[in-house]
């Protein structure tokens, strides 16, 4: 009877969704990233933290808020680390092009090595 209460209890703080709101909502999660825990979504994390954040997300879908509305106002509340895929940028513009040019340096270094003529002793 104690856990039907508690589960009750629990549920009525959650907003009820439609079940395309709902789906809408739940891969909004799996795009943002819980700031409590290392690398893991709100929806994967049990953190009071991204609790919080779940019920905004469903809150904000309910109310009719497009995605990238919502994912933007995650972002001005807890910065660009929030997005597990954040976009392109001037910000972080390093971050995307770096790769890119060690593994360009790399490959330019390999070559140079491979072309480098062996002398017989």
């Amino acid at each position: 009877m104690q856990a039907l209460i508690f589960a009750l209890a629990l549920q009525a703080g959650q907003p009820q969704l439609a079940p395309e709101d709902e789906a809408r909502a739940q891969a909004l999660m799996r795009e943002v990233r819980c700031m409590v825990c290392a690398g893991e979504s709100v929806m994967d994390s049990n953190a009071p933290m991204a609790q919080d954040m779940r019920r905004y997300i469903r809150e904000q879908v309910g109310a009719g808020a497009a995605d990238p509305d919502v994912r933007q106002a995650l972002v001005e509340r807890f910065g660009h680390e929030v997005l597990m895929r954040p976009s392109f940028d001037a910000r972080n513009a390093p971050l995307w092009i770096a790769p890119l040019i060690l593994l360009m340096l790399g490959g330019a270094l390999f070559v140079q090595a491979m072309r480098k003529p062996r002398t017989k002793a």
